[in-house]
């Protein structure tokens, strides 16, 4: 091995005249190296670079539109979704109007209907009061009468002897045969 780097250290020692060698100066050969590298670098790699360049700004401009898309897209079903809570909204103020109409009807039936039980309730009260007052009337009429009679018997039990008693049957008896008679 020592005989192959002994060459190549002889070879950067030959003369530069036609012939081909190492330059094993640093400072001079990195600067040459670089520049025939990046030259080469460039030369073919600016096509594959450009590929790779333009393949990204296609995909970031294929993002852009893809974006702008879902953005009208999400525009589209905000404004969609805008009308539907607008309808919703003057759905639920017509239910809640319709519910306090309902409400406010149900009320009034209410009330017309205890009015009307109430009447009803002061006409039976007074249909009751009134056959109270009659059942009344008739009871003291009847006590009364009762009363009377008894006075009216005590006072002819008291009046009358006995034969004042045999004499008015005898006279009723007697007016009860004619009667009969002209019955007959």
């Amino acid at each position: 091995m020592k005989n192959v780097t002994d060459s190549f250290v002889s070879l950067g020692r030959w003369p530069s005249a036609g012939s081909f060698g190492f330059n094993t100066d640093i400072l001079a050969t990195n600067p040459i190296n670089l520049s025939v590298v990046l030259g080469v670098l460039i030369f073919f790699g600016k096509g594959v670079l450009n590929d790779l360049l333009d393949n990204r700004k296609q995909r970031i401009l294929s993002t852009i539109r893809n974006s702008e898309e879902l953005r009208r897209g999400a525009v589209e079903q905000l404004e969609r979704a805008r009308a539907r809570l607008r309808k919703v909204e003057m759905e639920a103020d017509e239910y809640r109007m319709n519910g306090y109409s309902e409400i406010e009807r149900e009320k009034a039936n209410l009330i017309n209907a205890t009015f009307d039980s109430l009447e009803q309730l002061e006409n039976y009260k007074n249909e009751t009061l009134h056959f109270e007052q009659q059942r009344a009337i008739n009871q003291v009429r009847q006590q009364v009468f009762q009363q009377a009679l008894q006075g009216a018997l005590g006072t002819l039990n008291s009046c009358l002897n006995s034969e004042l008693h045999f004499r008015t049957i005898n006279a009723n008896i007697g007016i009860l045969g004619a009667m009969e008679e002209i019955t007959d």
